[in-house]
């Protein structure tokens, strides 16, 4: 790809996209084609955010048709496995996007990688510079006017100009160097009134299946096995600085001759840090395996991560090295220890390390699965009680500038240190009936909820835009941070990018009714219909979209559909 693209002025776009995340790239893809000259930066080497850093799956409990960039990106894994296993393949049903299991789709990382560099290069108005990241920015009253990156890992600096901006990162970095407002941590109760906000104490219950109107086809999803049970009366429900919990997610393999084992504990290794730990398993069945792989969620540090999200990149990079070495500890811990049952190491010992993974880097992913960093505070922000049904309404609130939805529940890893992880003794003080500090999975309370494009767009600077680190309370922030949502905001952002510098405006001022019907026409939606998972345009698709923002149809079931 060019360093630098073919324009007079090699510092100046249309648009600036910093954040290579899936979101980014569909941010940068749509506005290329619609004619703009594009910066698409990247703070690491690699592009494809956590698909490219071993999550693996797509985490969605429906297989709406969203929007059309997730629906290319999604149509081209699904080729490759096809074309590559055979039609009907064990890794070809494992890559499909159907909401009929979960996960819903999966991508092995080097696949991921190799599909969102395609998709970039095959755009000749992107620009993509890799290793650099935002750390000034000027402005002109509400306008961004540049934007000074610097190398990640090094000293040189570049200054750019754009006449739109968007912030696509999980850190939002560009957001905060450019003066927005944000928040990192816990509201309190008192400042929304949402019911599972503040520091609470959770007891999380399984074996069901929730939300109850999801098994029962109120709403077309595939519904979960946990939820979020009683609450300690006693939680004070304070705000506070704590976020929900990373990890370094590995990819793991089963297959010998792609396999290399840890064959010696991580530096710092220390066996006691695992003893009492709860998340102590490896492998989690055929169910999560695409080509011999799986990813292993199981090592989670609560609390270790709190100062990631307003430090600097050497700050991020000791506090992922040290995840990482937590989560190789664990793996070497259950497959050494003597005190896990000698039948049940020799079953961990079947997984390693894929060495056609992350070669570069000790088949390690280049960056750890960052959940939850900085939010903006937008012109509106996204709160539980939006996403809530609530006096009888089977729909969530309505917003009349939606222009896109929700279809996961509403949920954080614990915030802190707690008993659920680290055992008796180990973490929150108080009622062990509640051994969570702010775990939680509001799958009963969850339903498909509406994304107002205000949420987008930080207060006071007009030309920027957030699809990723969006306006969201910490609650209602579990129900946007899944890269199918983020896919969809970027495909919005960046359609609004391009209408702004074709209409000379800002995405502050664009009209939204101008947005909404231009995203309509393209075939994505701004509202979810359980009897429009597969339709791809229409213009009474659209009526009825807008007539559901508009808070005139209650139902998740439309009227029957005409041909146009």
């Amino acid at each position: 790809m060019p360093d630098m693209p073919d324009v007079p002025d090699p510092t100046h776009f249309d648009l600036l996209v910093t954040g290579g995340t899936p979101s980014g790239i569909a941010a940068a893809v749509h506005a290329a084609r619609a004619g703009l000259t594009v910066l698409l930066t990247q703070h690491s080497q690699h592009l494809g955010g956590l698909l490219s850093n071993g999550i693996i799956q797509w985490d969605a409990l429906s297989d709406h048709r969203r929007c059309p960039l997730l629906d290319e990106m999604l149509g081209t894994i699904e080729a490759y496995y096809r074309d590559t296993y055979g039609p009907g393949s064990p890794e070809h049903l494992a890559s499909q996007y159907r909401m009929d299991k979960h996960p819903n789709a999966m991508v092995e990382p080097g696949v991921a990688e190799r599909i969102f560099n395609a998709m970039v290069a095959a755009e000749p108005h992107i620009t993509v510079w890799r290793g650099w990241t935002p750390v000034a920015a000027t402005k002109d009253g509400p306008r961004i006017t540049g934007v000074t990156l610097r190398e990640t890992r090094g000293t040189q600096t570049r200054r750019v100009t754009a006449t739109v901006y968007i912030d696509a990162t999980y850190e939002a970095d560009l957001a905060a160097v450019a003066g927005a407002e944000y928040r990192v941590g816990r509201e309190s109760h008192e400042e929304h009134g949402e019911p599972h906000a503040g520091q609470i104490y959770t007891r999380i219950e399984g074996g069901g299946t929730w939300p109850r109107d999801a098994a029962d086809g109120v709403f077309a999803m595939h519904p979960y096995t946990s939820r979020v049970g009683a609450i300690d009366p006693q939680s004070p429900r304070t705000a506070d600085r704590a976020i929900q919990a990373y990890n370094t997610r590995p990819c793991l393999v089963n297959d010998p001759a792609n396999r290399a084992m840890i064959d010696a504990p991580p530096d710092g290794y220390d066996r006691t840090h695992y003893l009492g730990y709860r998340r102590r398993y490896l492998a989690r069945g055929g169910t999560l395996i695409i080509h011999g792989k799986g990813t292993y969620n199981a090592p989670i540090l609560p609390g270790e991560n709190h100062d990631y999200p307003d430090g600097d990149w050497p700050a991020r990079d000791r506090i992922a090295k040290h995840h990482q070495n937590f989560a190789l500890g664990l793996i070497y811990f259950m497959q050494n220890d003597a005190s896990v049952p000698e039948e049940q190491r020799e079953t961990n010992r079947q997984w390693g390390l894929p060495l056609d993974e992350f070669v570069d880097n000790r088949h390690l992913p280049y960056e750890m699965y960052v959940r939850e960093t900085r939010r903006i505070v937008g012109r509106h922000v996204l709160t539980e009680n939006d996403l809530t049904a609530t006096n009888g309404s089977i729909r969530p609130r309505c917003f009349e500038d939606s222009i896109a939805f929700t279809d996961w529940y509403m949920d954080s890893h614990s915030c802190t240190r707690d008993v659920a992880t680290w055992g008796e003794g180990k973490g929150l003080t108080g009622n062990p009936e509640f051994p969570c500090d702010g775990k939680l999975i509001l799958t009963e309370q969850m339903r498909p909820g509406m994304i107002p494009y205000r949420s987008l767009l930080p207060k006071a600077i007009d030309n920027l835009l957030v699809p990723v680190c969006l306006a969201a309370t910490h609650v209602a922030w579990g129900a946007v941070r899944l890269e199918p949502c983020w896919v969809h905001l970027g495909e919005v952002a960046g359609t609004a990018a391009a209408l702004a510098v074709r209409q000379h405006t800002t995405p502050a001022a664009l009209s939204v009714s101008t947005l909404q019907a231009k995203l309509l026409d393209a075939g994505a939606s701004i509202a979810f219909f359980n009897q429009h998972r597969d339709l791809r345009s229409g213009r009474q698709r659209g009526d009825l979209e807008l007539a559901a923002c508009q808070g005139k149809l209650d139902s998740f079931d439309s009227p029957a559909l005409r041909k146009d």
